[in-house]
């Protein structure tokens, strides 16, 4: 799955007329890097959720035929979900009737990396998790906290000194718990649909809370690999000097 549904505030004044996944990177858009992204490991049917000018980033999938891969849209035009809810609304798309359904993964349109999927997805296995997603160690103020195994243990704002614990309740070991800061590339088991609890309009960061206590929720760290938030305008200059 792609998120492509925000308002992409942070990138204005082009997310004033256009969604934030139609701004280009050395001439191809970041919702076309992130298709063809999948492709390279062999994922070629992708959800693509739609809010933000939907009609542009549906009529660019259109006309470009899904840049080669089959493109399922879930439609958030009548209320923007953010990543748990839009992950939740998608859920007939990526939860196969069959009894042992496959992971799914997803990222977040503005993401660009070159993290191996094929490393992130056989590290879910041999952790028998829940949900497995990347991290690095670059410099952010919003970071998720893990113990030495890599598994989920709580979330920190450097900046406000607030923190978010599974439990509601600090551990004993804060000094002990490593930060990491996410990468918005993520494997599911999709048990995670059965065990979510919050419905509506919610971030996938709550989920990942809620779970951590009694489910594997792990971080694969591949710091070193290249990767980019295109998040603002000046953002562009950088991932371009990065992904040719």
């Amino acid at each position: 799955m792609l998120f492509s549904a925000g308002l992409g505030t942070r990138f204005k004044p082009w997310t004033d007329k256009h969604p934030k996944a139609l701004a280009m990177v050395n001439g191809k858009s970041l919702l076309q890097r992130n298709i063809e992204y999948f492709q390279r490991f062999g994922i070629t049917e992708v959800v693509v959720n739609v809010h933000h000018f939907a009609d542009q980033v549906i009529e660019a999938l259109d006309r470009s035929g899904g840049w080669g891969s089959k493109i399922i849209i879930s439609d958030e035009r009548e209320e923007l979900l953010e990543t748990g809810g839009g992950l939740l609304k998608a859920r007939p798309f990526l939860e196969s009737p069959a009894a042992n359904s496959e992971l799914f993964v997803t990222i977040n349109a503005d993401i660009l990396t070159d993290l191996d999927l094929n490393k992130l997805i056989a590290f879910h296995k041999e952790q028998e998790a829940l949900v497995s997603f990347g991290v690095t160690d670059r410099l952010t103020s919003r970071n998720f906290l893990f113990d030495a195994e890599n598994r989920l243990r709580g979330w920190v704002n450097t900046a406000t000194g607030q923190y978010r614990w599974p439990s509601g309740a600090a551990p004993a070991n804060i000094s002990a718990l490593v930060q990491k800061a996410y990468s918005c590339v993520v494997v599911f088991d999709p048990r995670i649909f059965g065990l979510m609890r919050h419905t509506g309009k919610f971030s996938i960061v709550d989920t990942y809370l809620d779970l951590a206590n009694d489910h594997r929720i792990m971080g694969y760290d591949h710091s070193g690999d290249r990767l980019v938030d295109v998040g603002k305008p000046e953002s562009v200059a950088l991932a371009e000097a990065m992904f040719p």
